[in-house]
């Protein structure tokens, strides 16, 4: 077994290599972390040769090595674990528990989903009935940081397994009742004093003041009933925070007002922003109605069939397509209207008579492009010709 979650500070140690199997080591005793319940392995060294993963197989811990190692069973040689990372495995793990006991204070139905050490961020997967808003995550980011602030102390014991599993106060997530509970007597349990207990095999801090910074990232559904929380601690945190501050501040410049008033400068500019729109769309409106009007005095007759062609300008076609079909059949035996967005486009409605489809394929086909659609009402697009062009095959 490995030392590392009883003595989580000890980062240089002495043992005898205890079996050798190509790259991979075994050795007396072990002050590495194996890869278990969302905490990666440690890194580091054995012997002076890299350590690249850590796992348990059949009660042993296993070290993979980078290379052969240069030792030999039974030889004495000295480990040394990568103190910058398994500083921040300790702390990362920590503020799991105490972001999952700021939500014990604040969500509904609460039951632990597991969480997992990434190289930027961490992740911890609340089960609850309630909705996580943008209103709660702030909130568990301040609760979890004031329970840093706070410097609550964290320690770890060994409880017998049918006492833990009778306390009601221990959270238990489907690793731990897999892992750490399968083929033993006792449950080793972590408790940040007054804020959070819970059944963990991993790495930890004494303090809470060591974890430093905590940043909630980002939130996810990953099942139903389950809401992820993403968040970073330390360097990632800090760098974070200093983005979401400096874009919070050029927003509020923009904007012309300061940063604690931006979400009602937003609401105010969103209400403009949506009545222009509107104003913009009756305009268009007005102004497809006016050319409309104006092209039905020219229609033109092709092959017995009545035909209303023309240009309008400032719309694109799915604008156009409820138009287009009102008049089918109304205003003329065939209505084609084609404009520019981005590309030309046409958008051809009729009476059955004539297949709207057929117009479309006899257009594409001497302009390029592509398109289809219903006996009544087809559309195509990227067409190779200005739409004045397009208009004026049409009316020959």
């Amino acid at each position: 077994m490995t030392r590392a979650p009883a003595e989580p500070y000890r980062t240089s140690f002495d043992a005898t290599v205890a079996a050798i199997d190509g790259r991979n080591v075994s050795l007396s005793e072990t002050y590495f972390y194996a890869e278990s319940g969302g905490q990666p392995a440690d890194r580091g060294t054995l012997g002076g040769t890299s350590v690249v993963d850590v796992q348990k197989r059949d009660g042993d811990v296993v070290h993979a090595l980078e290379t052969d190692p240069e030792f030999e069973e039974g030889e004495e040689i000295r480990g040394q674990v990568d103190e910058e990372f398994r500083t921040y495995c300790m702390r990362s793990h920590t503020a799991s528990h105490v972001i999952y006991g700021a939500g014990r204070l604040i969500l509904d139905d609460l039951g632990y989903g597991g969480f997992d050490i990434g190289e930027e961020k961490i992740r911890v997967d609340f089960q609850t009935s309630t909705d996580i808003d943008d209103g709660v995550l702030v909130e568990l980011e301040r609760l979890t940081n004031r329970a840093v602030w706070d410097s609550l102390p964290v320690s770890w014991e060994s409880v017998p397994k049918e006492e833990a599993l009778a306390r009601e106060d221990i959270a238990f997530n489907t690793k731990t009742e897999e892992g750490v509970l399968s083929g033993s007597d006792t449950v080793r349990v972590v408790d940040v004093e007054g804020w959070d207990v819970a059944a963990c095999g991993g790495t930890h801090v004494e303090n809470t003041r060591e974890i430093g910074p905590v940043t909630i990232v980002d939130r996810s559904n990953p099942g139903e009933g389950m809401t992820r929380v993403e968040f970073a601690v330390g360097p990632p945190a800090i760098r974070t925070r200093a983005d979401e501050k400096r874009s919070a501040l050029e927003a509020a410049r923009i904007a012309g007002t300061g940063v604690e008033d931006l979400p009602d400068e937003i609401d105010r500019l969103t209400g403009e922003i949506d009545a222009l729109e509107i104003e913009l769309a009756d305009a268009k409106s007005r102004l497809v109605g006016a050319t409309i009007d104006e092209l039905a005095e020219e229609t033109v007759a092709r092959n017995g069939h009545e035909w209303l062609v023309g240009t309008i300008d400032g719309v694109g076609p799915n604008e156009l397509s409820d138009r287009v079909r009102e008049l089918a059949g109304e205003t003329a035996d065939v209505v084609a209207l084609t404009g520019k967005e981005g590309s030309t486009f046409l958008v051809v409605g009729t009476d059955g008579d004539v297949e709207a489809g057929d117009v479309v394929d006899e257009v594409t086909a001497e302009f390029g492009g592509g398109g289809g659609g219903s006996p009544t009402f087809a559309q195509g697009g990227g067409l190779s010709a200005d739409p004045d062009d397009v208009v004026a095959y049409l009316r020959d």
